[in-house]
């Protein structure tokens, strides 16, 4: 599917879907622009950094991750060729407090134009009943000094629990955060590459309306549910939780292949029977045991919903908006969605 380089600058929002794969794998040498010279080489921490870079960029840019699709992005570890390439790049997009390993490289690449999507929007801290006990020590090991980190604590007052330095930076599964990360790497693209300027506001006006519909879809198929409350292996939920009203409770904090404590197993039963929750979730980069042994433990039902992390081929869905759309159903067949 060669279609990468004809493709006339108005096809471009239909031709990002289309091209994605063509783009990623495409070296820039043979990918020469006419006379506006290369693509731009643009590299991406993980999936959702990745996912933005592709949807904006378009035809102008090739992308490369850092994460293969099915590596637990936080636990990546870097090669002295992936290193390497951090630097060679024109443009860098990456999320600081996800994996320490691509902080430190990026601190260390010189590359100019480098993108904290933090910065772009607000962290917020997930306390305890939002995002399980031990999200806390979470800021402490993967640094958070982005803007606004410890700002914008009025809708979520219930939420923040001031554990200094637990800023919870998994603002790509809120789609209102993501579509304001959104206009923020559009922004950065156009001043990167101001050839292109004109595309990457189309591009990211586009992806902006379509995560505007995605918010539509979660408010409405969220608004009258049995319970308000759900389960899961990881602590990945705050900000959607926090967004369409709703409670999760975390087993084990952020890292979704630790094991519960007892006591956090029999405090999750007694949740459960208190909230009518109905199933634990667990998620397809890890593994499902903890979350099969406590539904076996309560009698609840396991399901997945997905954090987003990397698209693999057990991927409820070809992209983030068709995981997202996968993770509202399973929503709300375990929150009983009237």
């Amino acid at each position: 599917m060669n279609v990468r380089r004809l493709i006339p600058s108005t096809a471009v929002a239909g031709a990002v879907v289309l091209g994605l794969t063509a783009l990623s794998a495409c070296s820039t040498s043979d990918a020469a622009d006419g006379g506006n010279g290369d693509k731009l080489k643009v590299t991406a921490s993980f999936y959702p950094m990745q996912f933005l870079a592709e949807k904006i960029g378009g035809e102008h840019v090739a992308v490369t991750s850092l994460t293969k699709p099915g590596v637990e992005p936080h636990d990546l570890e870097l090669t002295p060729r992936q290193i390497g390439s951090i630097s060679e790049s024109d443009y860098v997009l990456y999320l600081k407090g996800i994996q320490p390993a691509v902080d430190d490289a990026i601190k260390q690449s010189g590359v100019k134009n480098t993108v904290d999507a933090a910065t772009l929007t607000t962290l917020e801290n997930h306390g305890s009943e939002v995002s399980g006990h031990d999200h806390g020590k979470e800021g402490d090991e993967h640094g958070h000094e982005s803007e606004g980190a410890h700002e914008e604590h009025s809708e979520g007052d219930g939420h923040n629990h001031g554990e200094e330095g637990g800023a919870d930076p998994h603002i790509w599964l809120d789609p209102v955060k993501y579509a304001e990360v959104a206009k923020g790497v559009g922004t950065s693209l156009e001043k990167a590459d101001p050839d292109h300027a004109a595309d990457y506001q189309k591009n990211t006006d586009a992806l902006v309306a379509e995560l505007g519909e995605l918010n539509t879809a979660y408010e409405t198929g969220l608004k009258n549910t049995a319970t308000k409350t759900f389960i899961t292996t990881h602590s990945a939920f705050g900000y959607l939780a926090e967004r369409y009203g709703l409670t999760q409770q975390g087993i084990a904090g952020i890292d979704p292949e630790a094991e519960p404590s007892p006591a956090r197993i029999q405090e999750i039963h007694t949740i459960a029977e208190k909230e009518k929750a109905t199933t634990v979730f667990f998620e397809t980069l890890a593994s499902d045991k903890t979350a099969t042994t406590l539904a076996k433990d309560t009698g609840l039902r396991t399901g997945v919903l997905d954090p987003l992390e990397g698209i693999t081929d057990k991927s409820r869905g070809a992209d983030y908006i068709e995981v997202m759309e996968s993770n509202l159903a399973a929503l709300q067949k375990a929150l009983g969605a009237k």
